[in-house]
């Protein structure tokens, strides 16, 4: 612009534009127009100056001319200096070896301007200047982000591959074969095929063996190992050469390298593979993780999975299975206690230790509860140690969630997770020809499911996680799991209660957690939807299904149901059950058996699990009440308070 300007402030546009006739363009070149006029200026007429301006402007001028040859002459170093810094010259091509006698202007347009070679793998700057990639890359390091040419920032991000239309130009200059006795005109973009024949060439000469008679030569394989190695003696010292210069002497792993590229060649991929899976000290083997979940996803016990173990190794006569010792070191990073974790303040009865995996759900109980033997096996994880394992598992989801509602992934919370409760009993676990100990053929799972996290931003909660599949096996993290049966009402107060006074603890407490590097903030709300009427009953303190206190949600009996089939609502309550237990356990009245049942409207036992009211499809569809199914959800939901609720909020209440 600086040029086009000065040349439009002295002289008429009709000069370089004319009006009434066409612009012919000519071809840049070192004698252009615009260019050397512009160096030059442009003259004007001035008056002569005295005699002593005059001297002084002579020694101005003189110091001037001798500043500008100093700044060449720093060009010039500032050149050499690229030049060494490159290095290039043993792996670029001269402009001397082109066949044809180019233009200059073209020579310099397919050449480097830092090491002035042919261009190699060529890239181009955001000023539009061309370079080979390793030269501009090493400029670029030692002497600074910007452009060797023109001194405009550059960095290596900015530097992109030319047009096809260049790179084809350059693939198709012809050059000459440097080889002696090689007369050959090649094109650029097939010289180095050209090159590599004429080395295959001699490493054939150097190698062909010449018979002088005697015995016939014997197969490499089938000498001894001194013969092998004086056969072989120039062989290994060339290796032996080429590594140290090279590979910084590692001789190994030149061989081996050979050796895979000499399998890889004769289509021999499988023994390619195992050599190259020792080579990286991966073994032919499966990583313990993948065996884990092998064994976990074809339902093998631990001694099914050793015999199995013990028959591939044998057989193959490689350990292509882990051992089960791997596998429990693998599966340690995936149980509860295995991330640190903090409360605060800490949790009321509970240790501070983070290093806790699966506990006897049995452990601090003594043999009878209420002199009522406990013959059951019970396993459970913490309830604590458990949430922050799963919260871990979805460390990514959790990142994800953040970063798709645009939230800094550096946000330390505080988050609010809301928790499924779950806990049913499961029928026949007996074993078919076990000979374990006389425990109930009946189990009872207690498992939870993390159904959303949100967050809270400025004065507004961002949900960054929903769990869309809330009823999948994958999502149900499993807390205790216990042989007994679901109606054994004492068996399952004394086993759940630890769990449960974990529960009620972790409700008044905040979880500090290392999630992505960064100390987050975790509030929890328990949600204790997923129990079916006849655990609802028994956790609750209600009597059994053919009470004549038949619903769950509220105090009505058969008679009145029967009469009343348009008003019902929830009112039953955990809070109230437990009250009316007390009623029950004292009579504070005196009063008679039936009168007693009647006030604390069927509650005879004490309630230790707090229930959400539900109802689940099974039982409705049973009970002949599939219509009733979806008012009952919409009063749970409470869809009345809001009646524009859109479909998909309607049927996520439906799921």
């Amino acid at each position: 612009w600086s040029i086009i300007q000065r040349k439009f402030s002295s002289s008429p546009y009709e000069v370089y534009f004319p009006r009434n006739s066409t612009m012919e363009w000519q071809p840049h070149s070192p004698n252009c127009d615009v260019c050397l006029t512009s160096c030059r200026g442009i003259k004007r007429k001035k008056q002569l100056p005295n005699l002593q301006l005059a001297k002084r402007l002579k020694i101005i001028a003189e110091r001037a001319r001798k500043n500008r040859c100093g700044k060449n002459q720093g060009k010039l170093n500032n050149k050499n200096l690229m030049k060494k810094i490159t290095n290039c010259k043993k792996i670029h091509l001269s402009t001397k070896l082109l066949a044809v006698d180019y233009p200059v202007d073209f020579i310099k347009a397919i050449s480097c301007q830092i090491c002035e070679h042919i261009l190699s793998d060529p890239v181009e700057t955001t000023c539009r200047h061309l370079f080979c990639r390793t030269c501009i890359l090493k400029c670029l390091k030692v002497m600074g982000s910007y452009c060797p040419s023109c001194l405009y920032p550059c960095f290596p991000t900015d530097l992109v591959t030319p047009v096809r239309s260049f790179l084809n130009i350059l693939d198709s200059l012809t050059l000459r074969c440097p080889v002696k006795e090689c007369d050959k005109e090649i094109l650029l973009g097939k010289y180095g095929q050209h090159l590599s024949s004429h080395k295959e060439m001699e490493g054939k000469e150097i190698y062909t063996h010449i018979n002088k008679g005697g015995r016939p030569r014997q197969h490499l394989l089938s000498l001894t190992r001194r013969a092998q190695k004086h056969r072989l003696r120039e062989l290994k010292l060339q290796v032996k050469t080429f590594a140290e210069k090279e590979e910084g002497g590692d001789i190994k792993a030149v061989c081996m390298t050979l050796f895979l590229l000499a399998l890889r060649a004769k289509n021999e991929h499988r023994q390619a593979d195992e050599l190259e899976a020792i080579m990286q000290g991966r073994g032919s083997g499966l990583h313990p993780a993948v065996c884990l979940a092998i064994r976990v996803n074809t339902f093998l016990s631990c001694s099914q999975y050793h015999k199995m173990y013990r028959t591939v190794k044998a057989v193959t006569g490689r350990q292509i299975f882990q051992p089960l010792h791997a596998l429990r070191t693998a599966e340690k990073a995936l149980l509860p206690g295995y991330h640190p974790f903090e409360w605060k303040p800490p949790l009321k009865n509970v240790s501070a230790n983070t290093e806790v995996g699966i506990i006897d759900g049995l452990s601090g109980l003594p043999h009878s509860v209420d002199d009522y033997p406990i013959d059951t096996i019970a396993k459970r994880f913490r309830y604590d140690a458990a949430l922050v394992s799963t919260l871990m598992d979805m460390e990514e989801d959790i990142l994800e969630g953040m970063k798709a509602h645009d939230l800094d992934d550096y946000l330390n919370g505080p988050f609010t997770v809301v928790v499924k409760e779950s806990c049913d009993g499961m029928g026949d676990v007996s074993e078919k020809h076990g000979c374990g100990p006389a425990v109930p053929e009946k189990a009872v799972r207690f498992s939870f499911t993390v159904m959303t996290i949100t967050i809270t931003h400025g004065n507004a909660n961002v949900r960054i996680f929903e769990e869309v599949k809330p009823n999948s096996e994958l999502c149900c993290k499993p807390l205790c799991l216990m042989l007994a049966d679901e109606s054994d009402h004492e068996t399952l107060t004394a086993i759940l209660s630890p769990l449960i006074a974990e529960r009620e603890a972790m409700k008044n407490s905040v979880l500090l957690l290392e999630m992505g590097g960064i100390l987050r903030t975790f509030k929890f709300i328990f949600r204790g939807t997923g129990y079916d009427e006849k655990l609802v009953r028994e956790v609750e303190g209600l009597e059994a299904s053919g009470s004549t206190y038949i619903c769950t949600l509220c105090d009505a009996t058969r008679l009145e149901a029967s009469q009343n089939l348009v008003f019902h609502s929830i009112t039953r309550s955990h809070a109230e059950n437990l009250e009316r237990y007390e009623v029950w356990r004292s009579n504070p009245y005196h009063e008679s058996v039936d009168e007693l049942r009647d006030r604390v409207k069927g509650v005879s036992a004490k309630p230790f699990i707090e229930t959400v009211p539900s109802i689940d499809a099974l039982h409705c569809d049973i009970g002949n009440a599939a219509e009733f199914y979806k008012i009952f959800q919409f009063e749970i939901g409470e869809v009345y308070k809001n009646p524009d609720a859109s479909k998909e909020e309607r049927k996520r209440w439906q799921s």
